[in-house]
Order: structure tokens, then C-alpha cells, then sequence
């Protein structure tokens, strides 16, 4: 299976570029794993809401470049299903059941993401009700995935 990681803005840190360069490693094993960033938007402090869903609309287009047809998209929303390591390892193995062989997940910048990509999306994602830095989020997402992976396989995992 390929898995896509569609992400806005650029890692800057060293100990998160680390973090993603581990988990790529790992999951190398289980999966065909693609990162692409796409540029983020300098968002003006106190924003009105048009120049947000302007921001928004700019990233996601940007996103909507990377995503075709044939694929099944998972975007992180805040407000998307909240799922225990084992639901988000049967929902990975379900996709590779059903014959879909490109899972896109997608990570909005610090601002969200637009309608576009929520309304394209085919299953929204939470991690928590908590608000993260979508670069830390990078490194959650990878190591959920190398999880997810890892349960399949039946392979010991930390629980």
C-alpha cells in the first residue's frame, strides 16, 4: 500500500525532522510512504474570517494538486472521529481489503483546512479535542501509522 502524507508548511526543527526521518525509516517495511509538503500562507494576526477562508482556500488548493481520483483521503480535523490505535489499524486494513492501494492522509496549516479538501475528504480524523502544532502533528500521525502497522502485522506494539 502507498501511504501519502499531504502536509502544510515545512518542518523546521531538527528534533521533528528526526522524528519523521525514524518513522519513515520504520515504516518502510509495511509501506510505500510519500511526504509532501506544500507551502503555508503568512496568516496576519487577528485575521477577519474572509482572510482566513482566503488563507484556507489558497492551502487547499495547493493540496488538491496531490490528490487523485482512485484514492482514499483521511484529513485531521479537530471536529473528525476520534479512533483507538487498534480502530485506525482496522480502518487501514479494511482500505487495503477493499482494494484501495493509495491512502492520503492530510494535514492543514495552523489555521485549518478549507471546505474543498473537508468536503473531498472520505473519512475526517481526530486525534483529540486538544489543539497540536501541525508540525508535531507530522511526527503523531507517522507513529500512529507505524502502529497501525504493527497491530496488522500482530507484531508486538507498546501499548
Amino acid at each position: 500500500m502507498k501511504i501519502t502524507l499531504i502536509t502544510v508548511g515545512k518542518i523546521k526543527e531538527k528534533y521533528l525532522k528526526d522524528a519523521i526521518a525514524e518513522y519513515t525509516k520504520r515504516l518502510s517495511k509495511y509501506c510505500k510512504l510519500e511526504i509532501v509538503e506544500v507551502a503555508d500562507e503568512k496568516t496576519p494576526d487577528k485575521a477577519s474570517e474572509s482572510v482566513e477562508r482566503m488563507i484556507r482556500d489558497k492551502e487547499g488548493e495547493r493540496i488538491a494538486r496531490y490528490i487523485r481520483e482512485d484514492t482514499f483521503v483521511i484529513t485531521l480535523e479537530i471536529s473528525g472521529a476520534m479512533l483507538s490505535s487498534e480502530q485506525l489499524a482496522q480502518k487501514i486494513e479494511s482500505c487495503g481489503i477493499q482494494g484501495m492501494s493509495h491512502l492520503i492522509f492530510i494535514i492543514g496549516g495552523s489555521i485549518g483546512l478549507s471546505d474543498a479538501v473537508m468536503k473531498r475528504s472520505d473519512f475526517a480524523l481526530s486525534f483529540s479535542k486538544m489543539t497540536f502544532p501541525h508540525q508535531l502533528m507530522r511526527v503523531i500521525l507517522l507513529e500512529q501509522i507505524y502502529r497501525s502497522y504493527r497491530i496488522i502485522s500482530k507484531e508486538p506494539y507498546h501499548k
